[in-house]
């Protein structure tokens, strides 16, 4: 797809855009994490410096806390990404800005747990800070509709990893915290989702392909974050986000929400991708499969 044609997708969808945007204007009720951060149990670093004994939740729900936050750290990177692809002066720009500034308040509630309640090592963190956001993030798509099919299927996965984790820390300010969180990620997948389910409907071979490039080789964007193996497999043994929880609330609820199976009136390469789109969960769940053999505890 030439390049002003990427412009002319985007710009047939905008009504829809403009419609999602209100939507969302009005669910999405405003929410402060100065409100659900216990304060009172913060000390200073310089006269008690921080020791693992002094951490309150259990190492797989701070590996899961962790990770997640330093997720939401790359914001800057997810910002400049979709804004490279989105018209100047556009109703995009105009949500782009908005989801940047809610995405914004993730890394700071998180961080503000985590080093209130003393269940981080804040050197490490900063370090790992560091490190994450100068390899940065910069995938490549090769049209829009590969872009809001990943973000439809981040959104909806990190609002499925940030509740897991607030349930596994078994702490109720946590878990109230990460629910937050999580629901405003949901707010964000229903746009996502949104402009997808529109370009299926007027450009659906484009929509198609870019789901199966998604789908098919799916990476959260957290790849980068040091000890993201080590750590990322901690969560999956943990419950937080795992191929099978990839598979059973992420993948197969898209595929039912867009109804992929039920499209008709293709052409011959839209239904090559609708055929090879739904065979994409059995191969999920074989690694699924594997991965639970080779952890099996």
């Amino acid at each position: 797809m030439a390049y002003n044609e990427h412009f002319e997708l985007l710009e047939s969808v905008e009504p829809t855009v403009k419609q999602l945007l209100d939507e969302h204007r009005s669910r999405r009720k405003p929410w402060y994490f100065h409100d659900l951060i216990p304060w009172e149990e913060g000390r200073n670093f310089v006269t008690e410096p921080w020791e693992e004994s002094q951490a309150t939740l259990n190492e797989r729900a701070r590996t899961s806390l962790v990770l997640n936050l330093l997720t939401e750290d790359n914001l800057p990177y997810y910002h400049v990404t979709l804004e490279r692809y989105l018209p100047e002066g556009s109703i995009w720009r105009e949500w782009n800005n908005l989801w940047t500034a809610e995405e914004g308040q993730h890394a700071i509630a998180i961080r503000s747990y985590l080093l209130t309640t003393r269940n981080c090592d804040p050197y490490e963190l900063e370090d790992d800070r560091m490190a994450t956001m100068t390899t940065g993030w910069a995938p490549r798509w090769s049209h829009p509709a590969e872009l809001f099919a990943y973000t439809s299927a981040q959104e909806l996965a990190t609002r499925v990893s940030h509740r897991n984790a607030g349930k596994i820390t078994e702490d109720e300010k946590a878990f109230e915290l990460m629910k937050h969180i999580a629901s405003d990620e949901n707010h964000h997948f229903l746009f996502y989702k949104g402009v997808m389910t529109k370009m299926l409907e007027d450009h659906p071979e484009s929509a198609l392909e870019g789901i199966f490039n998604t789908f098919d080789n799916f990476q959260m964007p957290g790849v980068g974050i040091p000890g993201y193996l080590r750590r990322s497999i901690e969560i999956a043994k943990a419950g937080v986000y795992n191929m099978r929880i990839h598979h059973d609330n992420v993948v197969m609820p898209l595929i039912s929400q867009w109804g992929i199976d039920k499209l008709t009136g293709l052409g011959a390469r839209a239904s090559e991708l609708q055929e090879r789109i739904m065979a994409l969960p059995v191969d999920i769940i074989n690694k699924a499969e594997r991965f639970e053999a080779r952890f099996a505890t």
